[in-house]
Order: structure tokens, then C-alpha cells, then sequence
């Protein structure tokens, strides 16, 4: 409830709001109707439960999520996921898996992941969301133009199959199908007509026509689904078993992670339009909650839709209020204009989600990455595309994910440093020592990087393969940010393989949170002191004894001599002393 306290607080729930927000309200709740029901209807669910879904799950977010003006209920993205469900486990296992996937939204809000989602890479993202919109679109094809039911499982097997039906087109379907199509698109330019959602003048218009000329071999929504029952859901509680949750774990974690995706980047483009900012393990808990009840009250999966957020803020929407009215819009509906439901075309439906498709594929954004992005980006960009077509969500995301990674990793790790320093870029250090070079037999390297699992095997060769070994090895660590067990193992082995060659190796410069790690794993001796600004100085001076243990005062030794016993700690075990 973090947003409708914050309205609360900055006085958003005042009578100057009230109008605004329920004109907001109303318009989405318009916009919502053709939408929820094309949606439901494309998931494999009756069109009334999209209703329920838009209800039930769009009046916990807007009470309870973490976004003032976020408005969810049944989106495009979750159609690719949700027909596959419903096709292979009947709405009863969409419903069940819904229920789980709620949970798992919640348990996700409650232990504040809600910043995790901000690191799935944008390649992946266009490519999930641009291959869900080619799904939606081919999907559409048979109520849009009349065609006769095709079965496959796979998409490549449904697109070849619809196919070889295209000459079985339903003119009259068809020709209300474009009829439908353009009043979405060009509504809005009819003097009269602008502030009238196209999808509502589209469903109206359609609708009408079919009445009025009755219309032979048009499917409707009563032919197919029997109409809309009048009236509101019930509560009715789903029979679980431990064999069927076993069963859709992997449905309820796709529906899960679908549905954190959208909702949060709904909320992110709520806050770039209204100025406002959303709280996103608080919006996780809101959209845990909406998903859990949904099922119960007929309903099945609900996000963040991102295109009924931004009509609600352009409509002047301040508060969660707009997002409760939108919901009380649709109980009206049901109670009232539910038999009128009756007489809708599905073609009127199909062409809603044909346009619903092109914006989701982001046609334009991705055709720019494909010129624009590096070539990993896009190799990354359509590997997640196609094999969201042709596989599921899925393994589109955790292939793009795991390549965006692995691309990172080899990047970063190209980026560390191991090599020598030399003389002159010392002189400033070694002159305040009171030294004009290195002494003879000493050498010293720099680390520059984390030292992790992908960076090991340049620091390993760096260090071991040299033409000939010095006396004492100086290895400086100030720019490494920090090391994983990994790289502890690989600085171990090189150790222990330098010390076995007679070669000296002192450590310095370390971080804290390096030297506490280097100390815990027994690569530095418990007495180790910790880093401080004179770390190069000291294990210089302990270089010099190293290189020279029977010198006297000269070269050098006796200016440096100051720092031979506040050093102690920085010899490697089991070295020179």
C-alpha cells in the first residue's frame, strides 16, 4: 500500500482529484473492455474471465502495489505464455498455475528482488517481447479471417498449417476484420471521435454492423463462447494436489518472471511520463497479491499494462483512485451491458490484437538495434527472438540472459591487466624513498581489475610466463576491486609455482575487502597489517632485503630501512626472508 499512502500524504485523495481521477477511470475502463476479453479469448480462457482478471487483479495492484497509477489486468505479453498452458493443462491448470505464480511474485516482493529485474539486458528483452508479437499476430490469423481450426504444437507446425487454409478465407469475416482494423488505427483523426478509444469505436462499429445486416458465418462471441454471464464472479477455491503443483512449477515461474518483467517496466514508463516513482519490490507484492486472488474470483494471469498506464495518466489520472473507478467501470459492464456482449465479432477481437502485436513487437526499436547495437548485442537480440517463436519464454530468456553474461564476462575479463612496471613510471615513488631505480633482481607487477573466474588465465600467464625469474616479485593489488575464490586459487597456485622456481613474491596495496579475503584464505599471515598508504614503501623495503640479505648501507638500503620492520606480513609464506 506504499503508493496509495504516499497519494494519501501529498493530498492526491482531495476533492480537486477527485474528477480528474475518475474521468481517467472511466476512459481506461473503456479501453480495458475490448482488451480484456481479446485477451482472454487469444489465453484460451472465456472473454468474461479477462473481465474478472482486469477486476479482481487490476483493484489489488492500484490498492496495494507500489506504482500510484499503475493499471494491470490482462496483457499481450502473457498470450504466448498462457494459450501454451491452457492448451496442454485446461484453464483449471492455468488457474492453479496463476495462484503458484502469485506466490512466487509475492515471496519475490517480500525479499526485495525487485531491483533484479533491472539486469535482464535489453537485447533480450526486445527480442522476447518482438517474438511475442509475431505469435499474437500469426494466432489471430483464423478468427480474423474465418479460417477453420488448425492443430499443432509447435508454432512452426500451426504457421504451415494456416497456410495451406488461406484459400479457405471467410469474406464477409474478413471484410469486417479490415473494416475493424482501420477504425483502430484511424478513428482518432474522425472530427468527434478523438477522445473514443479506436478498440472500443472498432468492437462498437463492428458489432453493430453484424447486427444490423446479420451477417452468415461470422463467429461471435455468443456463437463461440455462449455470451457473458450477467452478474459478479464467486469466490471458488482450485483443487490442488501435490502431483499438479509439481507439475506447473515451470508454468507458474515463466508466468512469474513474465509478469515481474512487465509490471515493473510499466511502472518505470508510468514514472518517465507523470514524474513519479514507483517502489518496485512493493509493486512485486501488489502483483503477487492480484495474482493470487485473480484465480479464485475466475480470473487468471495479471501485469502491468503498459499502454492502459499511459492512457490513464494522459487522461489526468493523479492517484490510485483512476485504478479502482477503471475496475468499478468493469463491474458496470458486467452487471449491466453483459447480454450486448453477446453479438461482438471475434474479427473485431482479432484486429485489436493485430495492432496490440505490431506495438509489441517494437518493429522500430528493433530494426535500429539490428543496424546500431555491437554485433554480440545482435546476435543476442536474435537468438531471443527466434528462439522465442519457436521454442517458449523460457529458453528464450535464460539463452539471451546466459549469452548477454557470458559477452559481459569475456569483456570484462579482456579488460584486467596484469603486466610489469617499470622503472620510470616509478620514479615519483621510488625517489621519495630516496632510490633512483630498482634494485637488481627486483620486479614489480600491477594488478588492474577484479580478479574473478574469467580473468585468472591472463593474471596466471602474466605472472608465471616471464623469461627469467627475479629474485623478488612485487606484486601491487590497489586496482583490483575485488577477488573471488577463484581468483584466490589461481594466486595460490602461482605462488606456490614462483616460490618453487626460488622467486620471492610480496603482496601489497590491497583493498580492505581483498586483504581480508587474501588473509582468510591464509594467502597473507594472520599478522598482516592492513592496507595503508606507505604498503608499496614497505614491501619495497622487504624486497631489498630479499635481493640483497648480506648488503650493507649502501644502494639504497639504509633508505628504506624505516620500513623493514612495520612490513612484516607482506613476505609470502614459505619465502625468502
Amino acid at each position: 500500500m506504499i503508493a496509495w499512502l504516499e497519494a494519501h500524504r501529498a493530498g492526491l485523495f482531495g476533492r480537486a482529484h477527485w474528477l480528474p481521477n475518475m474521468v481517467a477511470g472511466v476512459v481506461v475502463g473503456v479501453v480495458a473492455l475490448p482488451l480484456a476479453m481479446a485477451f482472454a479469448i487469444a489465453s484460451g480462457a472465456r472473454p468474461e474471465q479477462g473481465l474478472y482478471t482486469a477486476i479482481v487483479g487490476g483493484l489489488r495492484v492500484s490498492v496495494l502495489g507500489g506504482s500510484r497509477l499503475q493499471i494491470a489486468g490482462p496483457t499481450g505479453a502473457f498470450i504466448a505464455v498462457l494459450a501454451g498452458v491452457t492448451a496442454r493443462y485446461g484453464i483449471a491448470g492455468l488457474q492453479v498455475a496463476t495462484l503458484m505464480a502469485g506466490l512466487i511474485l509475492l515471496a519475490m516482493g517480500l525479499a526485495r528482488l525487485g531491483g533484479v529485474i533491472r539486469f535482464i539486458p535489453a537485447p533480450v528483452i526486445v527480442g522476447f517481447t518482438a517474438g511475442i508479437g509475431v505469435i499474437i499476430f500469426v494466432g489471430q490469423w483464423r478468427d480474423f479471417l474465418g479460417l477453420p481450426a488448425v492443430h499443432g504444437e509447435h508454432f512452426h507446425e500451426k504457421l504451415w498449417q494456416l497456410v495451406q487454409v488461406l484459400p479457405e478465407a471467410h469474406a464477409a469475416t474478413t471484410g469486417l476484420a479490415l473494416l475493424s482494423l482501420v477504425l483502430v488505427l484511424f478513428s482518432a483523426r474522425v472530427p468527434g471521435l478523438r477522445r473514443v478509444p479506436g478498440p472500443l469505436v472498432a468492437m462498437v462499429v463492428a458489432t453493430a454492423l453484424h447486427a444490423g445486416l446479420d451477417l452468415p458465418g461470422v463467429a461471435t462471441i455468443g456463437s463461440a463462447f455462449g455470451g457473458i454471464p450477467v452478474g459478479l464472479p464467486t469466490l471458488a477455491l482450485p483443487e490442488l494436489s501435490l502431483a499438479q503443483v509439481i507439475t506447473l512449477v515451470g508454468p507458474a515461474f515463466t508466468i512469474a518472471m513474465l509478469g515481474a518483467i512487465e509490471s515493473l517496466r510499466s511502472a518505470v514508463v508510468a514514472d518517465g511520463m507523470a514524474g513519479t516513482r514507483h517502489d518496485a519490490n512493493q509493486e512485486l507484492v501488489g502483483q503477487g497479491i492480484a495474482n493470487i486472488a485473480a484465480p479464485l474470483f475466475g480470473g487468471f494471469a495479471a501485469t502491468g499494462a503498459i499502454a492502459r498506464t499511459a492512457t490513464n495518466i494522459r487522461n489526468g489520472a493523479t492517484s490510485p483512485l483512476a485504478g479502482v473507478v477503471h475496475a468499478a467501470t468493469l463491474v458496470a459492464v458486467l452487471l449491466f451491458l453483459a447480454p450486448l456482449a453477446s453479438s461482438i465479432p471475434l474479427a473485431a477481437l482479432a484486429a485489436i490484437l493485430f495492432v496490440v502485436a505490431w506495438i509489441m513487437s517494437e518493429a522500430g526499436h528493433f530494426a535500429h538495434l539490428l543496424k546500431t547495437a555491437p554485433t554480440a548485442d545482435r546476435v543476442i537480440l536474435v537468438v531471443t527472438f527466434v528462439l522465442m517463436v519457436f521454442a517458449d519464454l523460457v529458453v528464450a530468456v535464460n539463452v539471451g540472459v546466459i549469452l548477454a553474461v557470458l559477452h559481459s564476462l569475456r569483456r570484462m575479463a579482456e579488460s584486467v591487466q596484469t603486466q610489469p612496471v617499470d622503472a620510470q613510471a616509478l620514479q615519483a615513488e621510488l625517489r621519495a624513498l630516496g632510490l633512483e631505480r630498482l634494485p637488481a633482481g627486483v620486479v614489480v607487477y600491477e594488478v588492474a581489475g577484479p580478479m574473478f573466474f574469467g580473468a585468472v588465465e591472463n593474471f596466471e600467464r602474466a605472472l608465471l610466463q616471464t623469461h627469467t625469474d627475479p629474485q623478488v616479485l612485487v606484486i601491487r593489488l590497489r586496482r583490483v576491486p575485488f577477488i573471488d575464490a577463484t581468483g584466490i586459487q589461481t594466486l595460490q597456485e602461482v605462488l606456490g609455482k614462483l616460490r618453487r622456481r626460488g622467486v620471492t613474491v610480496l603482496l601489497c596495496e590491497a583493498c580492505e575487502r581483498v586483504h581480508a579475503k587474501l588473509r582468510k584464505a591464509g594467502v597473507l599471515p594472520r599478522g598482516a597489517p592492513v592496507h595503508d598508504a606507505d604498503g608499496f614503501g614497505k614491501a619495497l623495503g622487504r624486497a631489498l632485503l630479499a635481493a640483497a640479505p648480506d648488503s650493507g648501507p649502501h644502494d639504497g638500503l639504509s633508505a628504506v630501512a624505516r620500513f623493514i620492520e612495520t612490513s612484516r606480513g607482506y613476505l609470502q609464506p614459505g619465502g625468502k626472508t
